[in-house]
C-alpha cells in the first residue's frame, strides 16, 4: 500500500500542472484555430470548406473496411461547397447503412462542421 500511497501523490502532481497547461493550451488553440480558419480560405477569398473536408475523410475511413479508397471531390456551388465521397464498391453499404441512417448522420455531422465554418456544405455519396 504504501507504494501506492507514493504513486498517487506523484499522479496528482502532474494532474495539477496539466490544467495549468492546459489553460495556456487553450489560449492557444484559440489563436492556433484563427490561423487554421484563415488557412481555409482559397485565393479568391472563399472558405474551402477545410474542416468539413477532414470531418467527413475521418468518419468514412473509420467506417469502411478499405480506408484507402476513400476519395472527396471538391466542387463549388452556388450556395456553398459540395463533397463528393467514393469509397469501395464493398464499403457503399457500410457508408449509407440501412435506410440511408448512416449516410444521413454523416451528412449532419459534416454540415455542423462546415457551419463553424460559416460554410454551406453538401455531401454527396457516389457509386
Amino acid at each position: 500500500m504504501s507504494a501506492v500511497d507514493e504513486g498517487s501523490p506523484d499522479e496528482s502532481g502532474p494532474e495539477e500542472s496539466g490544467p495549468e497547461e492546459s489553460g495556456t493550451e487553450e489560449s492557444g488553440t484559440e489563436e492556433s484555430g484563427t490561423e487554421d480558419f484563415e488557412d481555409e480560405w482559397d485565393d479568391h477569398g472563399q472558405p474551402d470548406g477545410g474542416r468539413a473536408k477532414s470531418v467527413l475523410l475521418y468518419l468514412a475511413r473509420q467506417l469502411v473496411d478499405e480506408p484507402d479508397s476513400v476519395r472527396i471531390d471538391t466542387s463549388e456551388t452556388r450556395n456553398g461547397i459540395k463533397l463528393s465521397l467514393r469509397v469501395a464498391s464493398g464499403d457503399m453499404g457500410k457508408v449509407i447503412g440501412r435506410r440511408g441512417r448512416v449516410a444521413q448522420s454523416i451528412r449532419s455531422v459534416v454540415r455542423a462542421a462546415g457551419a463553424r465554418d460559416g460554410v454551406d456544405v453538401a455531401v454527396d455519396i457516389v457509386d
